[in-house]
């Protein structure tokens, strides 16, 4: 989502929406582990980005944005980040989620309804498709992918067509789990989403839709100063180093990208 907030941390009641009759399972969800952050290094962050998307491939790091007129995809080195190439898109757009398949690069956005397209190295256009609903985060598993739209819904998509090829509800400990966000397709088969409005991270598993663990992420925003804090938005961004249990994650106008393992709480 877009909208700026700076929102309670730990705001899962807020993200969580029974419907009625309809909200409820035939038989309720296994009771979802809970988890925090432990925090392993941080990285400088660009306070001026309104951060999207974010996904490491290879060797580097890939970062999408929102907002009318400052809205691009940027790639910079993991090791270094240094800024490799940029692209930045029509003011007529507002950026939201990317991920890289295959030998594609695709990045929605918000209320436009269009996605884009590119090739993962040079950023240039390939083509845009047209889709129905708001667009807010997207990750690939390897053979669909995965997209949110801010409601308790994960859709799936052809990763070289970009059509819907069908969709699963998310349910936490027998509820519907809304305002599911920015997301990251795992080595584990997993998805981890963002939960607008909140510091909490959901670890979905994509075919039964069940959240598996709940990760509050609220020491992040705790650690920063109350000057890093200025002007800063909501947690978002997150993205799995490959190989690893470590992901980064950021947010909106943060200062900070923290490299994080998710650790059990008792």
């Amino acid at each position: 989502m877009t909208v700026p907030f700076r929102a309670v941390p730990g705001l899962l009641a807020a993200a969580v929406l029974l419907i009625g009759c309809s909200g409820a399972t035939d038989e309720p969800d296994a009771t979802a582990a809970t988890s925090t952050v432990t925090v392993v290094q941080t990285r400088e962050h660009d306070r001026t980005a309104f951060t999207q998307g974010l996904e490491v491939s290879g060797d580097e790091l890939y970062e999408g944005t929102g907002r009318n007129g400052s809205s691009y995809v940027r790639v910079s080195s993991l090791e270094t980040g240094e800024e490799l190439r940029r692209v930045d898109l029509s003011s007529n757009y507002f950026g939201e989620g990317l991920t890289v398949a295959g030998d594609s690069l695709w990045q929605i956005t918000w209320r436009d309804g269009v996605a884009f397209e590119r090739d993962p190295v040079t950023l240039q256009e390939r083509r845009q498709v047209v889709y129905d609903g708001e667009g807010w985060g997207l990750c690939d598993d390897g053979d669909r992918l995965i997209m949110s739209d801010g409601s308790s819904t994960l859709t799936f998509r052809d990763p070289a067509s970009f059509d819907e090829t069908g969709s699963v509800q998310v349910t936490v400990n027998g509820e519907q789990l809304s305002n599911l966000n920015e997301l990251e397709c795992s080595d584990d088969g997993s998805v981890y989403a963002n939960l607008w409005q909140s510091d909490d991270i959901a670890r979905i598993d994509p075919d039964s839709g069940r959240v598996t663990e709940m990760i509050d992420a609220s020491p992040l925003w705790n650690s920063m100063t109350s000057d890093e804090r200025a002007g800063a938005d909501v947690l978002n961004g997150i993205a799995q180093i490959p190989g690893t249990d470590r992901f980064l994650v950021t947010g909106k106008l943060w200062p900070t990208m923290f490299e994080v393992q998710f650790t059990p709480q008792p």
